[in-house]
Parts: structure tokens; sequence; C-alpha cells
């Protein structure tokens, strides 16, 4: 039986009305079933932008490849597919660039770090708690380590560590402890089920049980597929790709990547202007990018309530300054 991959795109209406501002090349650095990248191309091609324009979509599974190709089969002509990494954005726009003889300067670049609904709602998958499946959580399925490999190698200590930067549990010890004694006693951990048993056993109060349960998932899904460490890279690359006047939308869904978001765009749209007290005309480093929105956009009521996974969201957007200068300088 052939997967069938869906995911509703959060906060589609304000990244077309945000990114697409002109024809150009967009790069939807996290593909999933190509929602997003449907949305832009219905914008462009409302604008009369579509001819002149590209969308590049990247994602690591090959099931949301397939299903973003056959939303996007009226754009064959405007759409590039690549199995890959956000982590290596600059690398594959640079070569479909090269390909095309197009010049590499993007129009816009969106990256929606949240997990698709197919991804959580697929067992064999292993990412959620609430459905019994292999303790998988790759989002390349060709990937070497899986969540059962570090559930069941990594030491107390390692363990521990990982709940608590990744998942930020207060009890990531306690839990770490629970998960090795139990190794021991019974022997591997494969299942979901079989996690969740040896956190629920932890837990006091139901409310208490869900909040452990979708941070210590988290944590595994996060040390699983690097994405904190990804993050980061995939940010500055997307910077080094943009167009002047380009702009680059991130959703984050948890604590960890808005941290990283906000804290590196703040960075970026800061001028250096050296030590207080030195009168400088011109700052000493001007700042790359402007912020359009300082503080993040959120979904609306009708969206959350037709999406409870919109809640989390959170969509900050940067725009490329010109290389003479910016808005705040």
């Amino acid at each position: 039986m052939a997967e069938v991959f869906h995911h509703e795109p959060v906060l589609a209406a304000e990244i077309v009305g945000m990114l697409v501002r002109r024809p150009g090349i967009y790069i939807d650095g996290t593909l999933g079933g190509g929602g997003h990248s449907c949305a832009m191309a219905e914008a462009l091609e409302r604008l009369g932008f579509i001819a002149d324009s590209l969308i590049i979509g990247i994602d690591q599974d090959d099931a949301a490849l397939r299903a973003a190709s056959e939303k996007l089969s009226h754009w064959k002509e405007h759409t590039v597919l690549v199995k890959g990494n956000f982590g290596d954005i600059e690398t594959i726009f640079r070569k479909v660039c090269s390909e095309r003889d197009l010049r590499p300067e993007a129009a816009g670049i969106l990256l929606d770090l949240g997990v698709s609904s197919y991804q959580i709602d697929s067992a064999p998958r292993g990412f959620s708690y609430l459905r019994e499946g292999p303790l998988d959580m790759r989002m390349d399925r060709d990937a070497a380590v899986t969540a059962a490999d570090i559930v069941n190698t990594r030491g107390e200590k390692e363990l521990a560590r990982i709940f608590f930067r990744y998942g930020e549990e207060q009890r990531s010890r306690s839990i770490a402890k629970a998960i090795v004694a139990y190794r021991e006693r019974v022997g591997p951990i494969r299942g979901t089920g079989e996690l969740a048993g040896i956190v629920r056993d932890l837990a006091r109060g139901g409310e208490n049980v869900i909040k452990m349960l979708s941070r210590i998932f988290q944590a595994l899904r996060i040390e699983v597929n690097s994405e904190l460490d990804v993050l980061r890279d995939a940010l500055l690359q997307g910077i080094g790709c943009l167009g002047e006047h380009g702009r680059m939308a991130v959703i984050s869904y948890h604590s960890l990547e808005d941290r990283i978001v906000k804290n590196l765009f703040a960075e970026h749209a800061k001028s250096d202007w050296g030590p207080k007290g030195v009168g400088l005309r011109e700052p000493l480093v001007r700042a790359s990018v402007s912020l359009v929105n300082r503080k993040p956009l959120l979904a609306g009521s009708e969206e959350t309530e037709r999406n409870p996974r919109a809640r989390s969201a959170k969509l900050r957007i940067i725009e490329k300054n010109p290389k003479g200068g910016c808005r705040e300088c």
C-alpha cells in the first residue's frame, strides 16, 4: 500500500504575503508534502511572476518528495525537487543555479522546522508516543542512527544530557537512570510504547505525563536528526544565498529552535559601531539584514482551530540589505 503524505502548511497566507513579492528563485528548504511551495507557486502564477521564477524544494524524506512532486506537477517546469538536508542549502542552491545558468541570488527562502503530520501520524516512523511503532525518528530513512540506537547504547550521563539539553526536561537524570536500569533488567528498548511506559512510571499526574513524554520524544528526535546543530549553519547559508531585498522566513515550534533563530537574526540585523565613546560616522560592519517583524507572527484562532499543531508556531522574517546600507543603520 502506498504511503499517503499529508501535512497542512502552517501560516501559509502569511508566508505568501510577506515572501512572494517579485519573480525570482524561491527555496523551500523543508519541502514536506509541498504545501508551502504550492501556495508560493499559486501566488507567483496569480501575480504574473511564474514564467520568470523557479522554486527549489529540499527534503530528506522520500515520501515527502513523491507527494510534493505530485502536488506541484502543474508547475513542473518551474520547480526542482532535491533530496537533501537544509543544512546543505547553499551547496544545493548553487548547484541548481549552475546547472540552469541562473544567477545565484534567492528572492525568498522558507524553513518550516516542524515535523509533518504524516511523520507524526505514521506509526512505523516512531515519532509519536501515541502510536506503537519502532523507535526510529529518522527524517532521512537512509540515515544510520535511530532513536533505538541512542536509547540502547548511550550511557546514563549522555542520555540525561540529551533529555535536558534538547527537551529541557527537569527530571532528565531520573529518566535516564530508569532507562539504563530497564535495559539491564529487561533488555533493549525497541518500541515507542516500551519507552513511553518507562517515562509514565516516573510521571506524576496525567498532564505531567504528556509534557514529559513530549519533551523526551522531542529530545530524541532532535538528537537523531542533529536538528539544532544544522539549524544555525542553515540560517547563515540562507542569508548568504539571498539577493538584495530577498527575504527569509523561518517557522519554529519550540523554544530551542526559536531562540537560535531570534538570536542569529538579531545578530545579523545589528551594525557594529565599535567601542562605546568612539564617534564613528560609519559603522565598522553594516548589518547584513533587517528584521521584517521584531516579534514573531503567530497563527490566528481560525487556523489553530483547524490545525491544532499551528498553536506553537512562530514565524520570523528577515530581509537582505543592499550592499550600500540598510533600513536602520
